[in-house]
């Protein structure tokens, strides 16, 4: 029996790294604009909306974001990399979800571009 488990340990590894490899080849890659690499355009904004607690706390600024914008132009993994409030990221993250954009370009194909990008909230 003991000659037995080797044997399946190596099986379940091999299959573990092969499913990893087929993985990543499914995943397309991202790039990040320049070298070649055309940036995506917004056609379609939505503003984020004020919450009440930001409105009596008088929050104002920037919520700096980060995307991925998909080869269709929908906004994928959208990530907070400056917060500002935390009602106030969670609008802008929400409000970004609907933005549409002309997507980056490589060699005149759409792909997959992380794009970094800011949202002001200003009480008036």
């Amino acid at each position: 029996m003991r000659a037995f488990l080797p044997i399946v340990a190596a099986v379940c590894l091999a299959s573990t790294s092969m499913t990893a490899g087929a993985r990543q080849a499914a995943e397309p890659r991202v790039y990040k604009p320049g070298d070649g690499v055309l940036a995506p355009v917004v056609v379609r904004q939505v503003k984020p909306q004020y919450t009440a607690e930001a409105m009596r706390a008088r929050a104002q600024g920037v919520v700096t974001l980060e995307c991925v914008v998909e080869p269709d132009g929908s906004v994928g993994e959208p990530t907070v990399l400056k917060s500002l409030d935390p009602g106030l990221d969670e609008e802008a993250v929400k409000a970004l979800r609907h933005w549409q954009f002309k997507p980056g370009t490589k060699d005149g194909k759409a792909v997959r571009v992380r794009i970094t990008l800011e949202m002001t909230f200003t009480l008036r």
